[in-house]
């Protein structure tokens, strides 16, 4: 069982590029949109610009558990989408955590 709910379907993904806010730095592009449930989904697209399917799974699994373990950082209610960025190929988890938390601060929610 996950901490977290995903978006799985096109029209939830489509949903937040259209309507939600973002922030990006050299690695990561952040979209957050509200929702009217009672908990946050996230998205992970990593596109096939940025690698091999090896290279993506990677990127994919640092995204997920940089998520997982600071999910308290984030704010309840919200969709966001974590969308790679060609930099974070061969970044270490914590120079993507690290990334993650500066741009949730610079989003200005408050903490979930």
């Amino acid at each position: 069982m996950a901490l977290f709910k995903v978006l799985r379907k096109n029209r939830e993904y489509r949903k937040v590029y259209k309507f939600g806010n973002s922030v990006a730095d050299r690695n990561i592009v952040l979209f957050v949109l509200p929702n009217n449930l009672d908990f946050s989904r996230f998205g992970f697209t990593v596109s096939k610009k940025v690698g091999n399917a090896v290279v993506r799974n990677r990127v994919r699994r640092l995204f997920k558990e940089a998520c997982r373990l600071n999910l308290h950082e984030f704010p309840l209610c919200r969709d966001y989408i974590l969308l790679a960025r060609n930099n974070v190929v061969g970044k270490n988890y914590h120079a993507v955590e690290k990334s993650l938390l500066k741009l949730l601060k610079r989003l200005g929610l408050p903490k979930g």
